[in-house]
């Protein structure tokens, strides 16, 4: 298992995700390929610090673990709240982010305090905040610039300490530009901008995320440990990914469940073409070399000319 780590900690548990209803994935967090090293010192600078933080990634790429591992490494005492904003209620969502008093609405015999409040002293991530209503937009930005909340049916704002980290699936820009999110508090989240590669744009990270989803439910279901064959290793590593992690998982989640042997084929993996004979090696490589950048190829000619390659 893991062999394809390297030396260090390429591999981030959360062990407190037990505590809640998240998946596997939600876990743990893999840097291993060139670009996801880059963007682990970007979060290490970025954690040190008191700046929001916009993460940008596709879908199912692990952006609520960046937030966590934001909130581990900023010793914040407090706790990391996650919120998606598309969940929120249209009627209450004020309520949910911000709290209320006692009596702001019929029957409320006790005060709460929101999202925001339940932070206070830690982390809260909003999921999806381009799904959050116009009109909550600026008092978001209010709360977090004066760092006082203004709860529902309250007389005086009670002052909060709150790091937020956003995320969204979409160029937040362009909906700026539409008039669906407000340009101010864009401005205020672009501070701390991480860009979280799609997997597919992250090649290294592949097998050794399928790896630790292998060894993961092989020990909650109580099955033998396979091993991935050298063809569907390259399965993984060519196929898209559209739907990143998330699709990674389910496809390593299946292919343990019907794979008979000790080792995992092509076949088994479900994935289009998956089970076609092996690639010819030199596509394979030429595909390597293309997804290198500028200093990535100029380490490797370094390399080849002390071998006298």
């Amino acid at each position: 298992m893991n062999r394809h780590l390297p030396p260090g900690q390429p591999l981030l548990t959360f062990p407190d995700a037990d505590k809640s209803p998240l998946s596997i994935r939600a876990k743990a967090l893999v840097f291993v390929d060139p670009r996801s090293r880059r963007l682990r010192g970007e979060v290490e600078r970025l954690a040190a610090t008191d700046l929001p933080v916009l993460i940008r990634g596709e879908s199912g790429t692990g952006k609520e673990l960046l937030a966590r591992q934001i909130h581990r490494e900023s010793g914040r005492g407090g706790l990391f709240v996650a919120v998606n904003c598309g969940a929120l209620s249209p009627t209450w969502a004020e309520a949910e982010l911000f709290g209320h008093a006692v009596g702001a609405y019929a029957g409320s015999a006790c005060s709460r305090a929101g999202w925001f409040g339940s932070a206070n002293g830690g982390t809260l991530y909003l999921d999806e905040i381009g799904d959050l209503p116009l009109g909550l937009q600026g008092k978001l930005l209010a709360a977090l610039e004066t760092r006082e909340v203004l709860r529902v049916g309250a007389q005086q704002p009670t002052p909060v300490d709150v790091r937020l980290v956003a995320a969204s699936s979409v160029d937040l820009a362009q909906a700026v530009a539409a008039g669906k999110f407000s340009e101010r508090l864009y401005r205020y989240l672009d501070e701390g901008r991480l860009e979280l590669p799609a997997l597919r744009e992250r090649p290294g990270d592949i097998l050794p995320l399928a790896e630790y989803f292998l060894g993961v439910y092989a020990q909650r279901l109580g099955l033998d440990l396979p091993q991935f064959g050298a063809e569907a290793q390259l399965a993984l590593e060519r196929h898209a990914w559209p739907g990143n992690t998330r699709e990674l998982e389910s496809v390593v989640h299946f292919a343990l469940l019907v794979c008979s042997g000790d080792e995992i084929l092509p076949a088994h993996l479900n994935l289009p073409g998956a089970a076609a004979p092996s690639y010819a090696p030199l596509t394979i490589i030429e595909e390597q070399l293309a997804r290198l950048d500028a200093r990535e190829r100029a380490q490797l000619q370094a390399l080849l000319a002390q071998t006298g390659a």
